[in-house]
C-alpha cells in the first residue's frame, strides 16, 4: 500500500494516518450544512496525514478557507487535540471538546440567520 493510497473502508487505517470519528465528521458536516443554508460556506475540502486531521470551509473555492478545523491528537495532553483557526490563519479556540471549539462558528451562523 503506497503512502498516498485512500482506504474507503473503516477499520483499514493507513498506517498512523489521522482522521476524524464518525461523531466527529457528522458534528463538522451538520455546522457545514447549516452554514451553507445561511450562504455563508460553498466548498469545503479535508486533509489527512500523520500529525493531523483538518477540515477547511470556503465561502468560494478560489479564496482561502473561511475557517479550519484542526485535529492534532499529539497535543490530546496539553492544550487540546481541536484547534479553530480563522481566515488569516489566527487561532480562534483551542480545546479537549470539538463542540466548545466550533461554539464561535455556531454564534457566527447565528448572527448570519438573524440578518
Amino acid at each position: 500500500m503506497s503512502a498516498g493510497h485512500i482506504v474507503a473502508f473503516p477499520g483499514q487505517n493507513v498506517a498512523g494516518q489521522v482522521g476524524f470519528d464518525r461523531e466527529e465528521v457528522q458534528r463538522i458536516l451538520d455546522l457545514y450544512g447549516r452554514m451553507v443554508a445561511a450562504g455563508e460556506w460553498r466548498d469545503y475540502a479535508m486533509d489527512f496525514d500523520r500529525n493531523a486531521a483538518s477540515f477547511a470551509a470556503f465561502r468560494r473555492a478560489a479564496e482561502r478557507p473561511n475557517m479550519r478545523v484542526e485535529k492534532r491528537p499529539s497535543l490530546r495532553q496539553k492544550q487540546g487535540m481541536y484547534t479553530l483557526f480563522g481566515e488569516h490563519g489566527q487561532v480562534l479556540k483551542r480545546g479537549h471538546d470539538l463542540a466548545n471549539v466550533l461554539a464561535p462558528m455556531e454564534r457566527r451562523l447565528v448572527k448570519a440567520v438573524e440578518d
